[in-house]
């Protein structure tokens, strides 16, 4: 595979799972409901096996010293909600943008991807609605 669409893979399942894992620990320590937090777990871990057999290729792509995205401004977050929502939609970006590139090399990949995001969807409707955050 091309360098530069392993970048593009390696770095939005690092986002992904990041913004997820934030929305994970939010819903086992804050709202402390094991049946949500078990399930965003459960599609983090999802998110990481498609791409399990490219993690050396991954890994060798990866470029975070000169990444320009390092620079990025940071924003505030005003509330919990606030921290919730900006996570899951970091997630549900990221894992379109992983079922885009993995079209290139493996379209059932792609379509696990696609299954991830409109789970995550629910997810958030269930995590900013009953919890309200």
């Amino acid at each position: 595979m091309e360098e530069n669409y392993i970048r593009i893979l390696d770095t939005n399942l690092n986002r992904c799972k990041e913004g997820l894992r934030v929305v994970e620990d939010t819903c086992r320590f804050v709202f402390c409901d094991d049946k949500l937090y078990k399930e965003i777990r459960e599609v983090r871990h999802l998110a990481s096996k498609y791409l399990a057999d490219k993690y050396d290729e991954l890994l060798k792509a990866r470029d975070s010293v000169s990444d320009s995205g390092r620079q990025a401004n940071e924003k505030n977050r005003e509330s919990l909600k606030n921290i919730v929502i900006a996570n899951f939609k970091r997630a549900e970006e990221s894992l379109r943008v992983l079922e885009e590139y993995s079209k290139i090399f493996d379209f059932d990949i792609a379509l696990k991807y696609k299954e991830l995001r409109y789970r995550v969807y629910e997810i958030e409707k269930q995590v900013v609605l009953e919890q309200k955050c």
